[in-house]
C-alpha cells in the first residue's frame, strides 16, 4: 500500500495565495492551445462543452473559455476560489476526477497534469472512467503523461523567481523516486519568500503517480476509448486524444 502520510500538498491549502505569484496565467496558453487543438482534431462531434478534471487555479482555463463553455473541478476548494475569480465565466465546482458525474454528458473532457496525482493504477483507472462516462459518444477525452517510468529523471531539479507587489517568491522544485519498484515519486517544493525583504521559507511534498507508458495506453483502452498517442511540447511528453465509440464493443 503507498504510504501517503508526508502527500502535504500545501500548495493546493494553506499556500494555495502563491500560486498566482509563481505560475503566470499566460505560461498556460501554448498547453491550453494543444488542448483545443487535438479536442479539435480528434473529436468525431462538435466540441462545445467542455469538461475540466482538475482544473487547479484555472490557468488553463483562461485561454480554453475563449473557445469551449467549461465545467471544471478541483478537490482543493482554496484552488477553486482562486479559478473562480479569474474565470468568473466558467462554471467551477468541487469534485474528484475518480468519481465526479454529471447529468448532461460533454462533447470533450480534458485532464492536465492534475491527473499526476492518481498515485495507483485503480486510480488512474477510474479517473478515464470519469471521463469515458461523461463524454457523449463521439467526443473526445485529452490527457497527457507529464512523467512516465520510461521518461523519469532522479533528482530534477528547477528554480526560478517571480515577485508581485512587495512580495517576491524563490520557488525550488526537486523530484525524487525513492522506490522504484512502486507506482509513486515524491516532489518536493521550497519556497522561499521575501515580504518587504524579510524571509520566510516553507516547504512543501507531493506524492505523485508513475506508471509505464504501456500502462496509460492499456488502461484507457481497457475503458472503452479508441486512442491516438501524440506528442506534447518540446519534450515530446506523451499526449492522448481517446474518442468514446459512437456503439460500445461488448467486453469479454
Amino acid at each position: 500500500m503507498t504510504d501517503t502520510s508526508n502527500d502535504q500538498r500545501r500548495m493546493y491549502g494553506d499556500l494555495a495565495w502563491t500560486w498566482p505569484i509563481v505560475s503566470r496565467k499566460e505560461n498556460y496558453v501554448e498547453e491550453a492551445e494543444a488542448f483545443r487543438d487535438a479536442i479539435r482534431e480528434h473529436a468525431l462531434i462538435p466540441a462545445q462543452m467542455l469538461l475540466h478534471l482538475g482544473c487547479g487555479g484555472g490557468h488553463l482555463d483562461f485561454t480554453l473559455k475563449r473557445y469551449f463553455t467549461v465545467t471544471a473541478i478541483d478537490v482543493s476548494e482554496d484552488m477553486l476560489a482562486l479559478a473562480r475569480r479569474l474565470n468568473p465565466e466558467v462554471a467551477y465546482q468541487p469534485g474528484d476526477m475518480r468519481s465526479a458525474r454529471f447529468e448532461q454528458p460533454f462533447d470533450a473532457v480534458m485532464a492536465g497534469d492534475s491527473i499526476n496525482y492518481m498515485l495507483t493504477q485503480p486510480d488512474l483507472r477510474a479517473a478515464f472512467e470519469t471521463a469515458y462516462v461523461c463524454l457523449k459518444p463521439g467526443g473526445v477525452f485529452c490527457t497527457y503523461a507529464e512523467e512516465t517510468v520510461e521518461r523519469f529523471r532522479q533528482h530534477k531539479t528547477d528554480c526560478f523567481t517571480r515577485a508581485q507587489g512587495d512580495v517576491a517568491i524563490t520557488f525550488v522544485y526537486h523530484s525524487y523516486d525513492p522506490d522504484q519498484a512502486d507506482t509513486t515519486y515524491e516532489s518536493t517544493f521550497v519556497y522561499l519568500i521575501r515580504r518587504g525583504g524579510q524571509l520566510q521559507v516553507e516547504t512543501d511534498r507531493h506524492l505523485s503517480g508513475l506508471f509505464p507508458l504501456d500502462t496509460w495506453l492499456r488502461l484507457l483502452r481497457d475503458v472503452g476509448f479508441q486512442v491516438a498517442q501524440l506528442e506534447f511540447d518540446e519534450d515530446n511528453v506523451p499526449m492522448f486524444a481517446c474518442v468514446k465509440p459512437f456503439e460500445e464493443v461488448p467486453k469479454c
